[in-house]
This record gives structure tokens, sequence and C-alpha cells, in this order.
């Protein structure tokens, strides 16, 4: 039990230390709007310590799921979403720890189509993993950080997935 309290206060002071660091070099956009800088190095976060991930988490309307995780490859991204920027259909390798540190951004999963919510200071985890999603800023735009797991040092952050477009109204 105590290991895995250790093992997430871990993954949360990374979130927090990440927030306070600031714009380092840009490193691409993701879409029309969206701008992602790289803080760490591909792949970045190598544990000097025996160090294992669960995330257990429930979105609404859905039943609670259990992701285990390899940490030593993960990648901290500060992502800038223009005002009504929408990212396009993708999934992610791994997990993704989200964390909205200005403005707003919407969530929309495929398999369901909510539209979730989540203003400055609230935090997501996308379970990545073939898990299809779009999410798009509101009108003040948004700024997150995201910490992506199971990241290979050549591999994408993102992974578009195409034949999604108008899905969910969007």
């Amino acid at each position: 039990m105590a290991f895995r309290k250790r093992t997430l206060l871990v993954a949360l002071v990374a979130l927090v230390v990440v927030a306070a660091l600031g714009p380092l070099t840009a490193q691409g956009t993701h879409g029309p709007g969206i701008h992602a800088e790289v803080l760490t190095p591909l792949p970045g976060g190598q544990f000097t310590d025996d160090v294992n991930l669960k995330f257990r988490f429930k979105l609404d309307g859905q039943d609670t799921r259990v992701i285990n995780s390899d940490p030593s490859q993960m990648v901290v991204a500060k992502i800038t979403v223009n005002p009504g920027a929408q990212f396009p259909w993708h999934t992610h390798p791994g997990p993704v720890l989200v964390n909205v540190t200005q403005g707003h951004l919407t969530y929309v999963q495929v398999s369901d189509c909510v539209r979730r919510a989540y203003p400055a200071g609230t935090a997501f985890v996308d379970p990545g993993r073939g898990n299809v999603h779009t999410a798009y800023a509101g009108t003040e735009g948004a700024t997150l950080v995201a910490v992506f797991f199971e990241v290979s040092g050549s591999g994408p952050l993102t992974i578009p997935v195409s034949g999604h477009e108008g899905s969910c109204g969007l």
C-alpha cells in the first residue's frame, strides 16, 4: 500500500514541478491552433528505482478501469490550445495524465460521445491504448501539462485515427 501511495506521489509531484517550469524550446504542432513543447527528452523519466504505476479511474457513465503502466518511458509536455481549436481524433501509446493549468478543455471519447468539461485547476486520465478521442478549447483557449506514459524513444505522443471526422457531432 505504501509503495502505491509513493508511486502516485512521484507522478503528482512531477506534474506540479513541470507546471511551474514554464515554456521551453518549441517542439511542434498537433493540429491547427495547437502547439506542444516537449519538456523532457525522448524517452524521458528514467527512474533509478523500481517504480510501477496503477491508475484506477471512473468516468461518468462508465465502469471503473484499472491500468497498470511502466513509467520508465514517460514524456512531459506543455500544450497550448488556441481558442476554439480542436485536436484531431487520436489515441496514445499508453496512459496520459492531463492537468489543465489555464482556460477550459472539453474531452470527448468516440466510444460514448460524452462531452467532459475540465476547467483550469482540474486534471484527468486518458487511458490511451486505442481509446480514440478528441478535445477542444473554450473561447479563452487552454494550457495543459501532460505526462505521456509508454512512449518509446522514436514513437509519437499521439497516434492519429482517421474515419471519425464528424463523429459525436464534432
